[in-house]
C-alpha cells in the first residue's frame, strides 16, 4: 500500500529519533537555536510579551518548562506560547526562500519546552528542531506557486509561517515524547485541524501577529500531547480532498513537494538567518548602502537614489511613498526601503544596521527623513526573475557631481550561499542578549547552546534563560 505523505513524514521523523542526525547538522541548528534565543531576549521588553506572560502564568500549571524572560516553569504548551510569541516578535527570525516563511520561530520553542519537560538531551532536541523545521519547510514549498513565483498562502491572507508552523511544531514535540511512527502521523492529522494566522495586521496594524508562532508552538505541542494520550488524527490530512492542502491552499498546492527527495535533500539546511532586525526585502538593499559608503560615498554629496527590487516587494518597502520616506515609528521604518538605505548610508548599528535604528525616535532623526526623502523604490527586471529565491536589489546614487554610482546584491547575506560566519552569528546574539540580561549572562548562554550538540543534558541552558524581566 501507497504510505500517505503524513506517513513519509512520521516515518523519517521516528528515523531521526531512533539514529540521530550527523554531527554537522547538529551544528547547524545549534546556531538556529542561538539566534533564535537572541531574538527572543532582545523581545522582552514588547507589549506583546507582557501580555501573553501574564496570561499563561494566570493558568497556572505545572512547572514544567522555563518561559524565557521570567523567573517561573510553566506547563510545556504555555511555555511555547510565551516563547515563541517572543521568538517572531522582532521580526529578526530567519527565513525560508522560496517558501518566504520563518520556521524555527514555532518549532524551536516548541521543542526547547518539551525538551526540558522530558529531560531529552541536547543532540535530541537539536534532532528534533531539525526534522520539525524540514516538515514546515517543506508544507510551504508546497504553498509556493513557481509560475506566480507567489506564496499561495499569503495570497490568500493567510501566515504560512504560523500555519505550517503547527505541523512541523507538533512532529518535533512529537519525537521528544518519544511517539512511534503512527503516533506521529496521528500528530501531523490532530495539528493540521490547529494552525492558524491571518496577515491583515501586516496591512492596517495590530499586535497580533508576534502572537502568531507562540500559538503554533503551542497547538503543536498539545497537538503532540493529545497523540500521546491516544488521539488519532487521518494518515491523509495533508492531501486529502478535504485536507490541509486543498484547504489552505486550493488546487494549486504540489504535494509532491512534501516528500521529494524526503531524507536526502534537506529543505531545513537552506535557511536565511538575518543580520538586521527589519523586514528582509530591505536587507540586500542595505547591504548595497553598506557597499556605498565602503566605497566613500558621503550623503550630503548625494542628489537621488534609486533602490531596484523584485518586482512583488515594491508595495511591502516603497509604498505609499509618502508614508516610507516619513515612517510613522520604529516599527514602521523596519518595513521602509528608503529609511532602511538612509540608516545604512548614514552609519547604523548591529551588523550594519540595529535594533537602535528602528526606534520611534530614530525615525524622526531629519537626517535620515533628508537622506529617505531621496530614495525612490522600483521594479527591477533582473531582481524579479531572481525573486523569490534570494531578496536582491540594485542601488543607484547619483551625485551632485553628476557621477553615479551602482551597487548590485543578487545573494542575501546570511542565506546558505553567503552565510554570517560563526563569529558574526554570535556577535547578533551577543547583540540581542544583552540588552536583557548583560554581557556576562549572555556569554555563558552562547557556551551552553554551542555545547549542544555534544551535550547529555540542556537543563544549565534553560535555567540560564530564566530571569526577572517579564512579570511573573
Amino acid at each position: 500500500m501507497t504510505r500517505t505523505p503524513a506517513q513519509q513524514l512520521a516515518q523519517v521523523a521516528h528515523s531521526v529519533a531512533r539514529t540521530g542526525l550527523p554531527h554537522a547538522f547538529r551544528q547547524e541548528m545549534a546556531g538556529r537555536l542561538l539566534d533564535l534565543i537572541g531574538n527572543s531576549l532582545a523581545a522582552v521588553p514588547t507589549d506583546a510579551a507582557a501580555a501573553v506572560s501574564a496570561m499563561t502564568t494566570s493558568w497556572g500549571g505545572a512547572p514544567q518548562a522555563t518561559a524565557i524572560g521570567t523567573t517561573k516553569r510553566l506547563p510545556a504548551p504555555a511555555a511555547a506560547l510565551v516563547n515563541g510569541t517572543l521568538a517572531h516578535s522582532m521580526d529578526f527570525d530567519d527565513t525560508h526562500l522560496p517558501s518566504v516563511l520563518h520556521p524555527s520561530a514555532s518549532v524551536v520553542p516548541a521543542a526547547l519546552a518539551v525538551a526540558e519537560a522530558v529531560s531529552a538531551s541536547g543532540t535530541a532536541l537539536l534532532d528534533a528542531a531539525m526534522v520539525g523545521i524540514e516538515v514546515t519547510c517543506r508544507l510551504g514549498l508546497a504553498g509556493y506557486e513557481p509560475g506566480s513565483s507567489n506564496s499561495i498562502f499569503f495570497d490568500r491572507g493567510l501566515h504560512a509561517t504560523s500555519i505550517c508552523g503547527t505541523v512541523g511544531a507538533a512532529v518535533a514535540a512529537g519525537m521528544l515524547y518519544g511517539l512511534d511512527e503512527e503516533q506521529l502521523t496521528s500528530v501531523i492529522g490532530i495539528a493540521c485541524s490547529m494552525g492558524s494566522g491571518i496577515i491583515e495586521a501586516n496591512r492596517t496594524g495590530g499586535t497580533v501577529k508576534r502572537t502568531h508562532c507562540g500559538w503554533a508552538a503551542h497547538a503543536g505541542v498539545v497537538a503532540a500531547e493529545l497523540a500521546q494520550h491516544g488521539l488519532t488524527g487521518p494518515a491523509t490530512a495533508l492531501e486529502g480532498r478535504f485536507g490541509f492542502l486543498t484547504a489552505f491552499c486550493g488546487d494549486q498546492a504540489d504535494a509532491a513537494q512534501l516528500t521529494d527527495g524526503l531524507g536526502t535533500r534537506w529543505e531545513a539546511r537552506r535557511l536565511f538567518i538575518k543580520p538586521y532586525p527589519c523586514n528582509h526585502f530591505t536587507h540586500a538593499g542595505i547591504d548595497a548602502s553598506l557597499r556605498l559608503r565602503a566605497a566613500g560615498v558621503v550623503p550630503d554629496e548625494v542628489r537621488a537614489l534609486t533602490l531596484g527590487v523584485p518586482a512583488p516587494v515594491v508595495h511591502t518597502i516603497g509604498e505609499p511613498h509618502s508614508a516610507k520616506i516619513r515612517p510613522q515609528s520604529g516599527y514602521h521604518g523596519a518595513f521602509s526601503g528608503p529609511f532602511t538605505i538612509a540608516a545604512a548610508l548614514l552609519g547604523g548599528g548591529g551588523l550594519g544596521v540595529g535594533h537602535a535604528d528602528f526606534t520611534d525616535a530614530s525615525v524622526r532623526s531629519e537626517s535620515r527623513l533628508a537622506l529617505a526623502a531621496k530614495v525612490r523604490v522600483v521594479a527591477d527586471e533582473r531582481c524579479t526573475s531572481i525573486f523569490p529565491h534570494q531578496f536582491p536589489a540594485v542601488l543607484t546614487a547619483e551625485m551632485r557631481n553628476g557621477a553615479k554610482q551602482v551597487e548590485r546584491v543578487d545573494v542575501n547575506r546570511g542565506g546558505p550561499e553567503n552565510p554570517l560566519t560563526p563569529e558574526e552569528l554570535t556577535t547578533k546574539f551577543r547583540l540581542n542578549a544583552e540588552q536583557t540580561l548583560g554581557a556576562t549572562q549572555a556569554e555563558h548562554i552562547a557556551g551552553l547552546v554551542k555545547a549542544l550538540p555534544s551535550a547529555s543534558d540542556p537543563t544549565a541552558l534553560t535555567e540560564a534563560l530564566r530571569c526577572d524581566s517579564l512579570p511573573s
